[in-house]
């Protein structure tokens, strides 16, 4: 598959981002990323890592709405690194395409292997990243590949992923990450023993519906305590209209509020 043979260009945050990501065969970005991106607290600073950006929605999302940080999108899928790098030259993103950077490396490889395509020790400030959902044992994949890798987690599960972000998060540094509600468990398992002041955030379809999505924050080599915050909303009642508040997330580029830990 080459970017020629159909992509689609999509806006988020009301226009001030502007992506370009396959119209069919793999993964389309959507609320995932801009909620990933939401998540970084207001007057975050450094350089931000996103693990596994695909096309650069949340690494985007994130640039454009925090002008202190730079961003390096890493993955290992050519064609959606070629449409981030495309991207980047669209005029709509001129406010932010100068603190972003394109990497190719593979998460899940031993560490030399990382270390050699750039993804060094301690080089980031910031993690935010957005795995596969599904342990490859448990649910059926898609027929597509890409799709398939994008959605699917290998025999490993999230264990190189949580390495590969002790890795290269420097001591202190936030690692944000968002997952399948019911996959909570093994989030925290691979965190154990490498970060701590976890602040878990449920998302939640309506206000009396199980949350679907959950947000973790985390400080790399802290011993402060788990937290359970309120959570967030995204609609009212029994429609599909979003609250204004998740609306202004999604529209207005406006982050979740979240305040850092002390």
């Amino acid at each position: 598959m080459t970017p020629e043979s159909g992509t689609t260009r999509d806006a988020f945050l009301g226009g001030l981002v502007m992506v370009e990501q396959p119209a069919k065969g793999r993964h389309r970005a959507g609320l995932d990323a801009v909620y990933l991106a939401a998540a970084l607290p207001e007057g975050t600073s450094g350089h931000v890592v996103d693990l596994g950006a695909g096309v650069g929605t949340a690494g985007f999302c994130a640039a454009a709405r925090l002008p202190g940080i730079r961003v390096t999108l890493v993955d290992n899928d050519p064609l959606v690194l070629e449409l981030a790098r495309r991207s980047l030259t669209d005029p709509l993103n001129a406010a932010f395409a100068g603190r972003v950077a394109v990497l190719a490396a593979d998460i899940t490889a031993k560490g030399s292997v990382r270390h050699a395509a750039g993804l060094t020790p301690g080089m980031a400030d910031h993690l935010i990243m957005n795995p596969p959902y599904y342990p490859a044992h448990q649910f059926r994949s898609s027929p597509a590949s890409r799709r398939a890798d994008a959605h699917m987690l290998d025999e490993r599960g999230l264990e190189p992923w949580a390495r590969t972000a002790t890795d290269i998060l420097r001591e202190g540094g936030s690692l944000t990450v968002i997952f399948r509600a019911d996959g909570l468990q093994d989030v925290l398992d691979v965190l154990q023993g490498r970060f701590g002041a976890i602040d878990i955030i449920p998302l939640r379809p309506r206000p009396d519906a199980a949350a679907t999505r959950i947000l973790l924050r985390a400080i790399r080599a802290s011993r402060a305590p788990l937290r359970l915050m309120p959570g967030f909303v995204l609609h009212d009642g029994d429609g599909s209209d979003f609250l204004p508040e998740a609306r202004a997330v999604m529209r207005d580029g406006k982050g979740l509020e979240l305040q850092p830990r002390p």
